[in-house]
């Protein structure tokens, strides 16, 4: 610790491979603007990248810090199975990694080899769809692109292995799922693609929120405009999500405090 309420960390850049310090970096910077976008909790909740090149690996946040002073160089990199290939020299804090963000995100990693990045948040707009048993509803163009969102049943806090085959289960190839009773998660080929479906989920879930609010009757959009506007987002008509977005959110980070690449 320094006396700038900064972590004092030895840098990876050039210890480690140059695809894995841009996936190192990518990570931070995710943190820092899940952070910034107002979707982070304190220490909990986890973003995690798959490690390029390495089938089994993939980058978890150390317990204990907060997403706003991540950094490339703090990360702690697991298997699947929860073996720490790799700890950064916490000191006397000792940081590990938390075990119910483990379960939860290694049971994607393994079952959807195609993905490298898995989001988890508990935002006060997320938390409250996934208490409501409408769910989310396509009340706008932003949550039409989730007309066929998952949903995984609460089955108390995750601790228990069992859990991963019914979640990979209910998410199946979607992008995004609703934890009942719980949060939002999302995934992507990319951090950027990850990231930007989680920024639009938590902004369909905002808007839902105080549409609901208003004690007025919502205006409902027809079947037909519903299933165009959702195919409108799909893969096969337009960019992949987060390829325009990403560089210029990295070039925001860069002049808020670049201090993530360390």
């Amino acid at each position: 610790m320094t006396g700038t309420g900064k972590l004092s960390l030895k840098s990876l850049q050039g210890i480690v491979s140059a695809d894995e310090w841009q996936a190192r970096v990518d990570l931070a910077a995710c943190y820092r603007l899940v952070a910034h976008y107002g979707m982070s909790d304190m220490i909990a909740n986890h973003i995690t990248l798959r490690v390029p090149d390495e089938e089994d690996a993939f980058l978890i946040n150390p317990y204990g810090m907060m997403y706003e002073e991540m950094t490339a160089s703090c990360f702690i990199k697991i298997t699947h199975d929860g073996e720490i290939l790799f700890k950064p020299d916490f000191g006397a804090l000792n940081y590990g990694f938390n075990k119910p963000g483990y379960i939860l995100h290694s049971a994607i990693h393994r079952a959807r080899p195609e993905l490298s990045c898995v989001i988890h948040t508990h935002t006060y707009a997320g938390m409250a769809i996934s208490s409501l048993q409408c769910g989310l509803l396509p009340l706008n163009q932003t949550s039409m692109r989730f007309l066929n969102i998952a949903y995984h049943d609460y089955m108390g806090v995750v601790l228990d292995m069992t859990e991963q085959e019914v979640l990979v289960k209910d998410l199946g190839t979607c992008e995004a799922l609703i934890l009942r009773n719980h949060g939002l998660l999302t995934v992507g080929r990319t951090v950027g693609e990850a990231f930007n479906w989680m920024h639009r989920l938590e902004l369909s879930c905002r808007a839902q929120i105080a549409a609901m609010s208003c004690n007025s009757p919502l205006q409902e959009v027809s079947e037909k405009v519903l299933h165009e506007t959702y195919m409108n987002y799909q893969p096969q008509v337009r960019r992949p999500y987060g390829v325009m977005e990403w560089p210029a959110l990295l070039r925001m980070m860069d002049r808020m405090d670049p201090s993530f690449r360390d």
